[in-house]
């Protein structure tokens, strides 16, 4: 087998091919029963996942693009802190197409937002499985006092989602209000993920205006778990959060 296959199998390049993945654990010196579940785990990582209908519509770098979509099922996920809210990159009209441009372009923006929406909900789904991941977010209070959507039924119908949400064993939902100042989390959102499998490292995943950028080196990672654990322990309880929840949709 040639160097530059087993180089683009190893960085995820190419997918495994089993016969090469077969001589490879034999001349790394597997037993048979190990090898076993090797190849059953290739053979798995090749079926396409729920995804695959959804990437027109992911912009590159967003959370449905590869990374994500790649760590997201394992049932050992842990996607633990994300401050504040950050609009998804949405698509960009055409401003030199013609009159009937235009109207395609609604037309296919359109469909555009309605995958958009059928992606999340399946992402949402995730949540219900029986081997669901834990999840864990912080929200900063600036996220329920900018109003969204057209009238205040957006917000209600938000707001109970959230409630409804935190009432999963596996979701721990936490605000981080005015009243207790200055958190670290304020300079920017950003998800931590801690994977079941012990060899897997915890990475941190992080947007800003035109991309996002995954980080695995220790020091970053362990500066940002350094913030999570700061910000849990200054926001309010997930019992205290369900509780300002109701406060605010009483307001609306």
């Amino acid at each position: 087998m040639a160097p530059a296959t087993v180089r683009r199998m190893e960085t995820a390049e190419v997918a495994l091919k089993i016969p090469y993945v077969q001589l490879l654990l034999k001349e790394y010196g597997i037993t048979d029963s190990e090898a076993e579940g090797f190849v059953a785990l290739a053979e798995e990582a090749n079926l396409p996942g729920w995804w695959q209908r959804f990437l027109t519509c992911c912009p590159a770098g967003s959370p449905c693009t590869s990374a994500w979509r790649g760590r997201e099922p394992h049932p050992g996920v842990r996607a633990p802190v994300r401050p504040r809210s950050a609009p998804d990159r949405g698509v960009r009209p055409c401003h030199s197409a013609q009159r009937g441009g235009r109207r395609r372009q609604r037309r296919r923006q359109g469909r555009d937002t309605e995958r958009h929406v059928a992606l999340r909900m399946e992402r949402q789904s995730l949540l219900l499985r029986d081997d669901a991941p834990k999840f864990w977010v912080i929200m900063d209070e600036t996220v329920f006092r900018r109003p969204v959507g057209d009238g205040p039924e957006v917000m209600r119908d938000q707001l109970d989602r959230l409630l409804e949400a935190s009432e999963l064993p596996n979701v721990t939902l936490q605000i981080a209000e005015f009243a207790s100042g200055h958190h670290p989390g304020t300079y920017g959102p950003f998800v931590l993920f801690r994977f079941a499998v012990p060899e897997l490292p915890d990475m941190v995943y992080s947007e800003y205006l035109t991309g996002a950028v995954y980080l695995d080196a220790r020091p970053e990672v362990a500066s940002h778990l350094e913030v999570m654990d700061r910000m849990a322990a200054q926001a309010a309880t997930a019992q205290r959060t369900k509780e300002i929840l109701r406060n605010l949709r009483k307001e609306l």
